[in-house]
């Protein structure tokens, strides 16, 4: 393992007074300086948003063992996202790269940088001028997904033996349940029909279960990333809780605007890391 500190980067952007100005007052990961490096072509002006990282964290078999780590994690999310937030704060069109995306040295970010020159270019003309909106959808808590097994005790039939009298419940409570899925099934459908009208591209994320749902109640049935001009945000946000309201059952969480994180594919990390 290399002495020599590692080279995180954070973004590829477009070059402008603004972006190198609010890169020289943030901070990253490892609480390091951030700048920007630019390529031998510098025209059009393209840039990786870099800090040095140490090798003891960033290096590859570290690295692996801290990513096991929930809180080291969370941590550094949240410092990557802080950086590529200042950075669109400033105006600049940014293309966010994949958490931990190091480089051995900045000569080996600058051979990438202009490896990728017009991959970069076309993503940054495609994707300037519009943000990523999250809209997650959700059913209520007492709605299941058709074959999740149901609790028959607070719905009584009377007149009848309890095993038949169980049964019976069952399926009144499975039926009951099965239209309000449906109706919220249908509702959701129409939710992402009038979103993909309002957007200009859809990513669809797998619903979120178990722990990384968090505390929201209701079963996550839809969790997609959208990528809304900058000047149509608010009447995304309109329309998709308006084509909500008045559904029993439905729930929708709209999160963003964010960096087009989705939207923007990424070199893959450690390519050019040092063994």
């Amino acid at each position: 393992m290399s002495d020599t500190n590692l080279v995180y980067a954070y973004a590829v952007l477009r070059r402008t007074p603004e972006a190198a100005a609010a890169a020289a007052h943030l901070r990253g990961v490892a609480g390091e300086p951030i700048h920007l490096v630019d390529p031998a072509v510098t025209s059009p002006p393209l840039a990786f948003a870099v800090g040095h990282v140490p090798p003891a964290d960033y290096d590859d078999a570290p690295l692996q063992a801290h990513l096991d780590d929930l809180d080291w994690l969370e941590s550094t999310v949240r410092a990557h996202h802080a950086v590529v937030a200042a950075l669109v704060a400033s105006g600049a069109a940014v293309l966010p790269l994949r958490l931990a995306t190091v480089y051995r040295d900045e000569d080996t970010a600058r051979q990438a940088l202009d490896t990728r020159r017009g991959y970069f270019l076309s993503l940054l003309d495609r994707l300037t001028g519009h943000v990523e909106l999250g809209v997650k959808i959700y059913a209520a808590p007492d709605i299941t997904p058709p074959g999740s097994d149901t609790d028959p005790e607070h719905d009584p039939v009377t007149g009848l033996g309890v095993g038949r009298a169980y049964q019976v419940i069952r399926r009144r409570r499975q039926r009951r349940n099965e239209e309000a899925w449906r109706t919220v099934a249908q509702a959701a459908a129409r939710l992402t029909e009038t979103a993909g009208t309002l957007a200009v591209d859809r990513v669809t994320h797998t619903p979120e279960r178990g722990s990384l749902a968090g505390t929201a109640p209701g079963t996550n049935i839809g969790n997609d990333a959208y990528l809304v001009p900058k000047d149509r945000v608010t009447a995304f946000r309109t329309g998709i809780l308006t084509a909500a309201q008045g559904v029993p059952g439905l729930r929708v969480e709209i999160t963003g605007p964010w960096a087009p994180y989705s939207f923007a594919l990424q070199p893959e990390p450690h390519e050019e890391t040092a063994a």
